[in-house]
């Protein structure tokens, strides 16, 4: 399995970006994903989940309300659109995929937010 975030950038705060997740080498539909980001000198932290079949949802507290986590099982593609950012959502953002006690990681891709 194999996974590859794309979409990371510059913004000034209160801009928008949406980040992608391209997945191959399984069963993309059978997977629970997720996004998770991890800032300069700090520890990886959860941001957002959505369940194999998209039904259902989690986010952090922080990002509620201002980023969307959905999935296309036809381009088996993972997205997270982010709006109103800002400078505390500066971090390299990774893509997560589960199954059966497995995980799987893409690569990372930055996104800095400047005041």
């Amino acid at each position: 399995v194999q996974l590859q975030a794309s979409g990371g950038g510059s913004v000034q705060a209160g801009g928008s970006l949406r980040l992608s997740c391209a997945f191959s080498g399984g069963a993309f539909s059978s997977y629970a994903l997720g996004w998770f980001r991890q800032a300069p000198g700090k520890k990886r932290e959860f941001v957002a989940t959505i369940s194999w079949g998209g039904g259902s949802t989690t986010y952090r507290d922080s990002v509620k309300g201002r980023f969307t986590i959905s999935r296309d099982n036809a381009k088996n593609t993972l997205y997270l659109q982010m709006n109103n950012l800002g400078p505390e959502d500066t971090a390299v953002y990774y893509c997560e995929g589960r199954r059966w006690g497995a995980d799987y990681w893409g690569q990372g891709t930055l996104v800095t937010v400047s005041s």
